[in-house]
């Protein structure tokens, strides 16, 4: 059976670092009531010159590099992001530029944090159609452009970077099993940035209003997020006739350390198993899951006909997992 593998990760964070004590000099906050809450210590933020595509280009020169392939041998490139450089053209076309990527198609996705996962079922489904042989898959985020640095409760979950993965046809029983996608538009105000849209087209009155930043319900989407959470891990496991325990690791997108927890919990996975770097690069969203990987790649925690559990939950809302066998 023809299947999408990974041969190649690559990751990208800017050089400053924002911690929680240079966070407690701009809004009343503490290092103890951010690490509590949620287990964040240090965030990067992005350069004044630096947009997007700049993280998604050195992420994308890893993974390529990574993977010894050139980048005009790319059939396809997908930026999964929420905060791309400009609404046309695309960040992914931008990045084709960049690369010199002539031959490959480009467009990007937004689904917010789940946005790694959409687009690898996007593109195992291209590579199992035959359409497609190399994809280069992109999460890159720049969300401090989009938070407001006077509300201490948000501005101190996010973080810029990016991660990239090489995807190619291959036969055999290692490659991505499965992919499940949701959401759920109804909550959609859990999570939300309402400016700069056609609903409310950017204005003095929206810059006013703050419209342009984002927007969350932090206790609702922390009860959603663990028990959503929680069903789509069963849901992957059962449908791939996998328990718990036959799980190398599990990658979750780094939100909160107390959501990762509790649905460890609840599915009795012991936390050895679970890649954690929220400590360190904070809330990236579609970027989270593949600095994650890449870092277990490189570091040798991920080996060959390891079972990996991806999973992850965002605006939208949107949630969705992937079982790959490495």
């Amino acid at each position: 059976m023809l299947r999408a593998r990974i041969t190649a990760t690559g990751s990208y964070a800017p050089e400053k670092v924002l911690t929680n004590f240079d966070l407690e000099k701009i809004v009343p906050t503490s290092d103890e009531w951010i690490t509590g809450r949620t287990g964040i210590k240090a965030r990067h933020i992005a350069g004044g010159d630096q947009a997007t595509s700049d993280l998604a280009l050195e992420a994308s020169k890893n993974a390529l590099q990574y993977a010894g392939l050139k980048a005009r041998e790319l059939d396809l490139i997908i930026v999964a992001t929420m905060t791309p450089d400009t609404l046309l053209p695309s960040t992914a076309c931008l990045l084709q530029h960049r690369l010199d990527a002539k031959k490959a198609a480009a467009f990007d996705i937004n689904a917010a944090c789940s946005g790694f996962i959409y687009g690898l079922s996007v593109a195992d489904s291209f590579i199992r159609s035959g359409q497609y042989k190399k994809i280069l898959l992109v999460g890159a985020e720049t969300l401090s452009r989009f938070v407001d640095w006077e509300d201490r409760n948000t501005c101190v979950l996010f973080g810029d970077g990016a991660g990239a993965a090489v995807l190619e046809a291959a036969k055999g029983e290692n490659g991505i099993l499965s992919t499940h996608l949701h959401a759920d538009g109804s909550m959609g105000d859990l999570l939300s940035l309402p400016g700069g849209g056609s609903r409310e087209p950017t204005s003095q009155e929206t810059v006013c209003k703050k419209m342009h930043y984002i927007k969350m319900k932090g206790n609702e989407t922390f009860k959603v997020a663990v028990k959503i959470l929680e069903n789509l891990v069963t849901e992957t496991l059962k449908q791939n006739n996998l328990k718990p325990s036959q799980i190398s690791s599990m990658i979750p997108h780094q939100a909160n350390l107390r959501i990762i927890q509790a649905t460890a919990k609840r599915l009795g996975l012991s936390m050895d198993k679970v890649i954690i770097n929220i400590d360190r690069y904070g809330n990236t969203s579609a970027a989270s899951i593949p600095i994650a990987l890449d870092e277990a790649v490189r570091s040798g925690r991920i080996r060959k006909d390891d079972y990996l559990l991806l999973e992850a939950f965002g605006g939208g809302l949107t949630w969705a997992s992937a079982l790959i066998r490495w």
